[in-house]
């Protein structure tokens, strides 16, 4: 049963164990990489104990809510009562929710979706009647009648959205007199998100640790195994058929190698290998369709096959193709996480060139990550002017380090302080890698503003409207800078992934705090547009 989640068959035992014991009546699930994944294991196991045997169904009952899509109490509450009484909400019956016996409604608030778990509970209990062993057993009815087992995804969400849900979901045994357990999945620690004055009792916790390069690697060839043998894809030579698996994994393994260092999340990692492995299969195929009589494109074959059918390339082929699509994963990786492009139209645009394998190998150069900027051109050029100026700060206040700010701020004062930093001589196996590189560092609301108002009077004043009535210098920027539009525009751009907030939406102590969601070739497209000195102002433009 551990196979069919690779990595994570220390989890799936654990929570395997303590459903079939009796869970703990909280258990706290922490993956800190990737949590939608964590709770598809815990979901999937659980719902396979509940169908292992025809006994369980009656004593595993188990419900699965996303904090996310649960916008208000009622809709939680419905959502678990719907699924604990196997409840289908259709759209002839008029999107009615499971009411019981007695046509009552169970959301209108904490004490009635208890009374609703109860409901539930005797609801259960007569459709799968149990029969008692009034021998030696010790159990009643009450235990044989069903274990409520309720999966909280995203539970981080519950402290922003319904922070008076935290305790009574904690608590739900001790409140509900039921066999019932409630398990969070969240990417934070417990820690973070414990409500005050002990409230809440402490939980079971499980931790998720990530997952190792051999864990991924499997995770991806199994995505693969199982798309490959759908009939659709063995009846025909497409990207996924099932000779080209030992082809899979040499792909999969190169590209954890480009992107594993900055990503383990196995999600997004599929979605990149999603977007890059038609067109890495693609010249196969096309050589495959030609069949030439070049040396470098025959496949190993042997004298009994049919020449239709697709067989897996040769070793030469292999180190050719990997050669040539390698650079290319890195641009994946900037584009599709965060994902600023779909992985289609990414595809599509960093599609190979027809008929790649039969050029010879050295007229065949490796694929440059220029279409990253082309990914991101056709939605960066919709965006307004100030919206620009907003993402070029941004990233200026994410690259350089806070004490640089200074030099910008005062270059308008003296020409003198025009010149950069002297450059000093390091040692060979000292250098540091510059941060561009790194990664975006956080900076606060007020330095962005202030960068943007640097930005603005420097290469903004031959395009704004006359404005006789600011005669001080300055007073028409910081006005500019100090419109509600532009808060509005942090906003948007916070929503749409090009910013990313990284403080909480309710956070009082302190001003919000941002990382930019751009890379560099994108903010030197805007840059040239908006007549930026961009290499000037950045800290360590190598």
């Amino acid at each position: 049963m551990t196979s069919e989640y690779p990595g994570y068959d220390g989890l799936v035992a654990e929570i395997l164990s303590l459903v079939s014991a009796r869970a703990p009546s909280f258990i706290y699930v922490n993956d800190p990489v990737s949590p939608r994944t964590a709770a598809f294991v815990v979901n999937s196991a659980i719902s396979s104990l509940a169908q292992a045997s025809p006994d369980v169904p009656s004593r595993v009952n188990h419900a699965q809510v996303n904090a996310v899509a649960c916008l208000t109490p009622r809709m939680l509450y419905d959502s678990v009562l719907n699924q604990l009484a196997e409840w289908d909400v259709k759209w002839a019956d008029g999107c009615a929710n499971w009411s019981g016996d007695d046509d009552q409604r169970w959301n209108d608030n904490l004490d009635g979706f208890l009374h609703g778990l109860t409901a539930v509970h005797s609801f259960i209990r007569r459709k799968h009647p149990v029969i008692i062993n009034k021998g030696k057993s010790k159990e009643t009815e009450d235990d044989l009648a069903g274990q409520f087992v309720i999966v909280v995804e995203r539970a981080e969400r519950l402290q922003e959205q319904m922070s008076d849900l935290l305790v009574p979901l904690a608590r739900l045994a001790e409140l509900s007199q039921l066999d019932l357990s409630v398990i969070f999945v969240s990417d934070i620690a417990w820690e973070d998100m414990r409500p005050p004055f002990g409230g809440s009792p402490d939980p079971y916790y499980v931790d998720v640790l990530p997952l190792s390069k051999d864990a991924l690697l499997s995770r991806l060839c199994s995505v693969f195994r199982s798309i490959s043998s759908q009939p659709e894809h063995t009846a025909i030579a497409g990207p996924y058929h099932p000779s080209l698996r030992p082809l899979y994994k040499q792909f999969s393994s190169v590209l954890l190698d480009s992107c594993a260092p900055y990503l383990q999340d196995p999600n997004e990692l599929q979605y990149i290998a999603a977007a890059r492995w038609p067109g890495f299969v693609q010249p196969i195929l096309d050589a495959h369709n030609h069949r030439p009589d070049d040396d470098d494109v025959n496949m190993d074959a042997d004298d009994g096959d049919d020449d239709a059918t697709l067989k897996p390339p040769t070793e030469d082929v292999r180190m050719r193709l990997i050669r040539i699509f390698k650079p290319s994963f890195q641009a994946a990786l900037q584009i599709l996480y965060p994902r600023f492009d779909h992985a289609a139209n990414w595809a599509a645009l960093n599609y190979p060139e027809a008929d790649l394998l039969l050029k010879p190998p050295h007229l065949t150069q490796p694929l440059a990550d220029a279409g990253e900027v082309d990914a991101d051109d056709g939605r960066i050029g919709d965006l307004p002017r100030m919206a620009k100026f907003v993402l070029v700060a941004a990233y200026l206040a994410s690259t350089n380090p806070h004490v640089s700010d200074l030099r910008m701020f005062g270059r308008g004062l003296d020409e003198k302080k025009r010149k950069r930093r002297a450059r000093k001589a390091v040692k060979s196996g000292t250098a540091k890698a510059p941060q561009r590189v790194l990664g975006p560092n956080p900076f606060p609301l007020d330095r962005l503003l202030a960068i943007l108002g640097a930005l603005l009077e420097e290469n903004d004043v031959d395009q704004r409207v006359p404005a006789p009535e600011y005669t001080i210098p300055g007073e028409y920027t910081d006005m500019e800078v100090a419109r509600a539009g532009i808060y509005n525009t942090i906003i948007e751009l916070a929503d749409t992934g090009l910013l990313h907030r990284m403080s909480a939406a309710d956070k009082l102590d302190g001003p919000p705090t941002f990382k930019c969601g751009v890379v560099y070739n994108t903010v030197s497209v805007l840059a040239q547009q908006l007549d930026v000195p961009l290499n000037d102002l950045l800290w360590d433009p190598a």
